[in-house]
């Protein structure tokens, strides 16, 4: 299915991924106030300045963010343990989402576009 925006893609999954998939959205654009978003490689795409910052989707057992900025200290501790190989994160979904650590993320892609 070819999806024209994030609300459409965030309707096709169960309602307590649609849940999970909406509080990521507000996280990062509680971070990112001046974030835009669309789909691209059929997933939502956060942009700022109208260029791709990051991407999420869900999964059947997990949530994903592409790719991975630089982190140091305590924040590449803390994502340590849901790294899946070099630019994406992993979240199961059986677990509660650090959506805090999620916001981390966002401010940590705004200081690499920077």
């Amino acid at each position: 299915m070819a999806f024209e925006t994030v609300d459409e893609y965030i309707a096709s999954f169960p309602a307590d991924v649609q849940e999970v998939l909406r509080e990521v959205r507000r996280t990062i654009h509680a971070a990112v106030p001046d974030a835009g978003e669309k789909i691209s490689y059929q997933m939502p795409t956060i942009t700022l300045d109208d260029r791709a910052l990051l991407h999420f989707s869900a999964w059947k057992h997990h949530l994903s963010l592409y790719p991975v900025p630089p982190t140091s200290g305590a924040l590449t501790m803390a994502i340590a343990p849901y790294r899946s190989g070099k630019g994406t994160l992993k979240f199961p979904l059986k677990d509660p989402i650090p959506y805090n650590l999620i916001s981390q993320l966002a401010t940590a892609f705004v200081a690499r576009k920077g």
